[in-house]
């Protein structure tokens, strides 16, 4: 029997072949016998050339790399940028400065059938008309009256106003519904 020598090996540089006729464990090989076919390679052959280093690329070792995760990042940012500007789109809308923006500065409740509510509407095209529904409320929070206002075109981009709201029932205050650019034909003065 011969001595096995042990070197270890850098991960660049290739195996020294093993000695002629030793095998894994140190021990000699025997030659073929009469029970071997003689074509296949012994068990510790076999073994010895698939876990040999360097046998085989990075890509044999490790599998290779997956081309769709290349693109999924970039894709994925893209999207989350689209999604981004869209939601910044629909909260400008929703929450941006308005066209029309009216606030009610108090209301006086005059009897049992009426209201004075004192609004001011800024807008951001003064030359244009608008219209405010302003309502009466009871108690509870129940529209008990509803009126029209026409804001006529001026010169000032706010305007304070006053108007009396009839109501139904006896009205505990008031509040202005909302404003709007397309004034109905029947409050169009002239």
């Amino acid at each position: 029997m011969s001595e096995r020598s042990e070197r270890t090996t850098s991960a660049g540089e290739p195996s020294p072949a093993p000695e002629p006729g030793v095998g894994e464990a140190g021990t000699q090989e025997t030659a073929n016998s009469d029970s071997d076919t003689g074509d296949q390679a012994s068990p510790t052959e076999a073994s010895r050339t698939a876990s040999r280093p360097g046998s085989g690329g990075v890509g044999d070792r490790y599998g290779k790399a997956s081309t769709r995760r290349r693109w999924v990042l970039p894709v994925l940012s893209v999207g989350v940028v689209v999604l981004g500007l869209i939601i910044a789109y629909i909260g400008y809308r929703q929450f941006g400065p308005k066209d029309i923006d009216p606030e009610q500065l108090g209301y006086t409740v005059i009897n049992d059938s009426t209201v004075e509510a004192h609004f001011k509407v800024t807008r951001t095209h003064p030359e244009r008309a608008a219209v405010c529904f302003v309502r009466a409320m009871d108690s509870n929070g129940s529209e008990v009256g509803r009126r029209e206002v026409l804001i006529a075109p001026s010169s000032s981009g706010t305007v304070e106003l006053k108007t009396i709201v009839r109501s139904v029932a006896r009205p505990a205050a008031s509040d202005i519904y909302g404003c709007g650019g397309t004034v109905p034909a029947y409050l169009r003065a002239g």
